[in-house]
């Protein structure tokens, strides 16, 4: 089940950034090149940057591409590590489901009052319906990454880790000129 929330998730985030990226160039070619353009593209480009951004969080949760400020807990042997990630990913959760609750609420009362969005013809609670399908998301990572520091198949968060990957381009630079 969850290989198909991979493959949704990227999916999905791969259309957005191509319609994101589309409707921006082919705007500014339409204001640039011809003076005039259309109404919608911003508000629509705004919205679909959301959807970009929850979707994004979701998946860099379960990449690994967030970084991480665990100066801290590595001080920590494992048990510790994954002792303090797991409070992290606790209060992660909380915070999710504080997000997830408000963004119901927030979304019922939008559908109730029957707002649309400025420019385009779409009710308001669709368009901000991200606001729960990235939550539902991001909370699916965390629980998925709390099941994996219980079991003990992780320590901790993934995190990027720039510095160790630009030495290990330059290592492998290094490595490629002497042969």
């Amino acid at each position: 089940m969850l290989h198909i929330l991979n493959r949704a998730e990227e999916v999905v985030i791969s259309l957005l950034l191509l319609a994101t990226t589309l409707l921006v160039f082919a705007d500014v070619v339409m204001r640039f090149g011809f003076g005039t353009g259309l109404m919608w593209t911003q508000e629509l480009t705004l919205h679909l940057s959301g959807w970009f951004v929850l979707f994004g969080a979701s998946y860099g949760i379960k990449m690994g591409s967030h970084i991480g400020m665990d100066a801290f807990v590595m001080l920590f042997p494992s048990g510790g590590r994954r002792l303090l990630s797991g409070i992290a990913c606790t209060l992660s959760l909380i915070y999710a489901g504080l997000i997830l609750y408000g963004s119901f609420i927030y979304l019922k009362k939008m559908k109730t009052i029957g707002i649309y969005l400025e420019d385009i013809d779409i009710q308001a609670w669709k368009a901000h319906s991200i606001l729960i399908i990235g939550f539902v998301m991001i909370t699916i990572r965390l629980l998925v990454l709390l099941k994996d520091l219980i079991t003990g198949e992780v320590e901790g968060f993934k995190h990027a880790d720039e510095a160790k990957d630009s030495m290990k381009i330059v290592s492998e630079l290094k490595g490629g000129e002497s042969k």
